[in-house]
């Protein structure tokens, strides 16, 4: 078995995982999705709650759906209290059961709430009437929070950058790489796109440590297309010498963070992933990802080939 090179002990070569994590963790730490696998406990529920961060993370469709279920059940709370309020505080209530009025205060809420106000239905009662006056002021705040929020989702840039499903060690020159390849998948523009890449592994004591891979190329200008990531397996690599068997056996995972500036809204933006050892591939290449020139000379790429490898 190979002998791993000997590194001098840097304190900030954990990443931030802490020597604990280093030293106890056997799991996972970095997701595809770039969610992390350590998480933070004995904060009280309301201390640990932040709900215009939870609202602007949040997945498009569970936004909405809160959104709607928000808007239902804040209407059908009030048309419960115009309930309360008595039988003679609305004027114009026709239904005769207990369901049927439901429904009729509940609809003079939506319409109290969107300052609507059609007029076949209004209040009668000073507590009524009060209620009312609460209601419009509520709907106010929520529309005017509900836009914010959804403006402010619109207007905060992520990027959205597709990992092939796996890594390679692929022929390289004269020696081996380790390769992945990345492309974006928003018709945005990306620039001064940067890339790092860190090798966690089980060192000989059981703990493990953190390792800097040197990249052929750290940063791209431009990133119109897509990009080839490529650490050379050279004397100087963490990975000399090491064989796919001895690699699942320090339990190895690729960690890696983007960085770019998004040219749209001219912020920058990042994006996180890792390949365990089980992900990536020996003995392959990448597959081209180009298409055949065109007539007038444009040059594209097939994104869907971004995940196709090929023996060697």
């Amino acid at each position: 078995m190979a002998t791993p090179p000997v590194h001098p002990e840097d304190p900030n070569r954990d990443l931030g995982f802490g020597a604990v994590v280093a030293r106890e963790s056997r799991r996972r730490l970095l997701n595809r999705d770039g969610s992390f696998n350590v998480v933070r406990e004995g904060l009280s529920p309301l201390g640990s709650l932040s709900l215009y961060h939870a609202l602007l993370t949040t997945s498009w469709p569970r936004f909405l759906l809160l959104i709607v279920a928000f808007y239902l059940a804040s209407n059908g709370l009030f048309a419960l209290f115009f309930l309360a309020c008595g039988p003679e505080a609305l004027a114009g209530l026709q239904a005769t059961t207990a369901g049927g009025r439901f429904v009729e205060a509940f609809f003079f809420s939506v319409q109290t709430f969107a300052t609507i106000g059609y007029g076949v239905i209004s209040p009668r009662s000073l507590a009524a009437n009060l209620l009312v006056t609460i209601e419009s002021l509520f709907g106010l705040l929520g529309f005017a929070l509900a836009t914010g929020i959804l403006f402010a989702r619109f207007a905060r840039p992520t990027a959205k950058i597709l990992f092939s499903r796996n890594a390679v060690i692929a022929p390289y020159r004269a020696i081996t790489a380790f390769e992945f390849r990345i492309t974006n998948a928003r018709s945005n523009q990306l620039i001064d796109v940067a890339a790092r890449v860190m090798l966690g592994r089980l060192g000989p004591d059981g703990r493990r440590e953190f390792l800097p891979l040197s990249l052929e190329r750290d940063q791209v200008v431009f990133f119109p297309l897509s990009w080839t990531i490529v650490h050379p397996i050279d004397e100087a690599s963490p990975l000399w010498g090491v064989t796919e068997k001895e690699l699942l056996a320090q339990d190895a995972e690729f960690l890696i963070l983007l960085t770019g500036t998004d040219e749209t809204f001219a912020q920058v933006v990042h994006t996180r992933s890792s390949y365990k050892a089980n992900e990536v591939l020996w003995g392959t290449r990448f597959a081209s990802l180009f298409n055949p020139p065109r007539e007038d000379g444009l040059v594209s790429i097939d994104i869907g080939k971004l995940d196709e490898v090929e023996e060697v």
